[in-house]
């Protein structure tokens, strides 16, 4: 089956975002998203590096990908490959576990249950999903995710450290553009910057600063799509010039943002 490469994607409402995307050969440098990617291949077959193997995703067959780990992608064979993909924040599959944020050890599988899941997820995209949709696709997929994983879902937190991290995530996500310093996040926080950054990565995955960067992408990542000149993002977002915000969009989303205009319609 031919392809013309292409990307569809909708704006994260901060706990999930979708994308649909078809590629002819390459498709993404290698990169790393602080969010949970739980994808399912349509037709072709990709292929991507991942935990220091190859790994390939057929027709049917779902992906898992946990934050902060690095991977690439590219066709397998010649006709390309289509795929769909759900972007979780790990905050949101933690609050839907209490806690608990799950890690599965088999990145490419045969799982019917989370392909039918995907499935409902896409059924009206473009369209926006309303808010309790998405309460519905995030809860089902973080149970799904424990069901899979490779210990039992447990909190690996006291409740004092939750509501630490929860604040430092808040005052991040509030002061996403601009840079935020550590002595900021400890006031803020109650703890100390270390102790901060150990208790924030078991929570969501990732690290204060990558989550920051993060929240920056995600909203460059609209503005690139829209028209807006690189320039003019970079201000918008918090980096310093054009140069710096091409290093960081493209280690986070393994495209460089022209390549990314290119290929990205917006949808609303």
């Amino acid at each position: 089956m031919a392809s013309r490469d292409h990307i569809d994607f909708d704006r994260s409402d901060g706990n999930l975002q979708r994308l649909a995307a078809r590629f002819g050969g390459h498709a993404y440098d290698l990169h790393r998203h602080e969010t949970y990617a739980v994808g399912l291949t349509l037709w072709g077959a990709q292929s991507f590096h991942y935990r220091g193997d190859l790994r390939t995703s057929r027709a049917g067959q779902v992906m898992v990908i946990h934050p902060d780990e690095a991977h690439d992608g590219h066709a397998e064979r010649d006709g390309g490959f289509a795929y769909r993909m759900l972007y979780v924040d790990p905050a949101a599959v933690g609050a839907a576990l209490n806690g608990a944020t799950p890690f599965v050890p088999e990145v490419v599988s045969d799982d019917p249950a989370l392909a039918a899941l995907l499935h409902e997820a896409f059924a009206d995209f473009p369209q926006a999903m309303e808010p309790l949709a998405v309460d519905a696709v995030v809860a089902r997929l973080a149970d799904r995710l424990s069901v899979r994983a490779d210990a039992p879902a447990k909190a690996r937190r006291g409740a004092p450290a939750h509501r630490a991290v929860g604040r430092a995530r808040d005052f991040l996500i509030a002061e996403a553009p601009r840079t935020v310093a550590s002595e900021e996040l400890e006031k803020v926080s109650g703890l100390d910057r270390f102790a901060l950054a150990r208790h924030f990565r078991a929570a969501f995955g990732t690290s204060p600063h990558r989550f920051q960067i993060g929240r920056r992408l995600a909203r460059a990542q609209t503005m690139i799509a829209d028209g807006a000149a690189l320039s003019e993002v970079a201000a918008a977002t918090g980096f310093a010039d054009q140069s710096h915000l091409t290093r960081h969009f493209s280690a986070r989303f393994g495209l460089t943002p022209g390549r990314w205009a290119s290929l990205a319609r917006q949808t609303g």
